[in-house]
C-alpha cells in the first residue's frame, strides 16, 4: 500500500470512528429506580437517591385525575371532551388540538386539558387533595412572583415529589386508601395507559418529562428529567415503581420514554428471586 494510500484508509477509518461516535445516543442516567410491593410495602428494589424531590411533570396526570374524578369535573373515561381553545398549550403538536378526554389526555398528556381541571379545582382544594395524598410538598404556588400555579405548578415549578413519594402514593392508589370515593378510584385506574409485557406483567403507568431550571429561570434543554410511574400485576403480584432519569446531553426524543424503556425491559429481571 503507497503512503496516499495508506492516509486515505487512515482518513476513512477515522471518519468512519467518527460517525459512529456521533451516532451514539446520548444516555439518560438513572437517578432512582424503586419498586415495591403494593400489599406489604415492602421495597424490592431500590437504586439511587429516591427520597430527593423534583417536579413530577406529567406523572402528576395520575393524582389529578383521581382529584378530577372525585370532585366531578371528570365523569367517565370519555366525559367531558373538551375542545382546544385558541391561547391553549399547543407544543404538544397536533394531538394536542382535538377534542380531548380523560383517556386522550393521559396518552397525549395533554396540558390545557390538565389546566381546565386545576382552575375548576383551586389551589386551595388543590392543596387540600394533595396534602391528604401525602403528595409531595403540595405546594402549588407556581413560580415566584407569578402567579401561575394553576397553570404549571407541577412543570418544572412550586410542586414536587420524589420517587419514593411517588410509589407511596400509587400503593394508596390501588389499595383503595385514599381519602376519595372508590369511583374516582376506579375510573382513574381505567383511564391509564397499560400494556402487557411478553414477560406476562400487566402494567399501568404514566410518563412525565421536564427541563431543570438555570440559575437566571431559563430552561436547560440539555438536562431534562425523565419520569415513568405506575404499577404492575402478574398472578398474585402487584408491585409499584417510579424510575427517574436525566439525560446527560441534548438528544432528540423524550427523556420519560427513555425511562420508560429502560425500567420496562430491565424489570423481570429485576424482580428475579425478590
Amino acid at each position: 500500500m503507497g503512503f496516499r494510500s495508506f492516509l486515505d484508509s487512515r482518513s476513512l477509518m477515522t471518519a468512519l470512528a467518527l460517525s459512529a461516535f456521533c451516532a451514539i445516543p446520548a444516555q439518560a442516567r438513572t437517578l432512582c429506580t424503586v419498586i415495591a410491593d403494593a400489599k406489604t410495602g415492602d421495597i424490592l428494589v431500590r437504586d439511587g437517591e429516591c427520597d430527593a424531590r423534583v417536579t413530577p411533570a406529567s406523572t402528576f396526570k395520575i393524582p389529578l385525575a383521581v382529584m378530577g374524578y372525585d370532585s366531578g369535573f371528570l365523569q367517565d373515561a370519555y366525559r367531558p371532551t373538551l375542545p382546544f381553545r385558541q391561547g391553549d398549550p399547543d407544543w404538544g403538536g397536533d394531538n394536542w388540538k382535538q377534542p380531548t378526554d380523560a383517556t386522550r389526555w393521559l396518552k397525549y398528556s395533554v396540558v390545557w386539558f390538565s389546566q381546565r381541571i386545576t382552575v375548576h379545582l383551586g389551589a386551595k382544594k388543590l392543596t387540600d387533595y394533595a396534602r391528604s395524598f401525602d403528595y409531595g410538598n403540595a405546594d402549588f404556588s407556581g413560580d415566584a412572583g407569578k402567579d401561575n400555579g394553576l397553570e404549571r405548578a407541577w412543570i418544572a415549578s412550586s410542586l414536587k415529589v420524589s420517587p419514593i413519594e411517588q410509589i407511596t402514593f400509587l400503593r394508596r392508589l390501588i389499595n383503595h386508601q385514599l381519602p376519595v370515593s372508590d369511583a374516582a378510584v376506579d375510573k382513574t385506574i381505567v383511564v391509564v395507559e397499560g400494556r402487557t409485557l411478553p414477560s406476562g406483567w400487566a402494567i399501568k403507568g404514566k410518563t412525565g418529562m421536564a427541563y431543570p431550571r438555570n440559575s437566571d429561570g431559563s430552561f436547560d434543554r440539555s438536562h431534562p428529567w425523565g419520569w415513568y410511574v405506575g404499577w404492575g400485576k402478574k398472578g398474585d403480584r402487584t408491585i409499584v415503581f417510579a424510575r427517574l432519569v436525566q439525560d446527560d446531553r441534548k438528544t432528540a426524543g423524550s427523556a420519560s420514554f427513555r425511562a420508560r424503556d429502560g425500567l420496562l425491559q430491565q424489570l423481570p429481571s429485576l424482580l428475579v428471586a425478590k
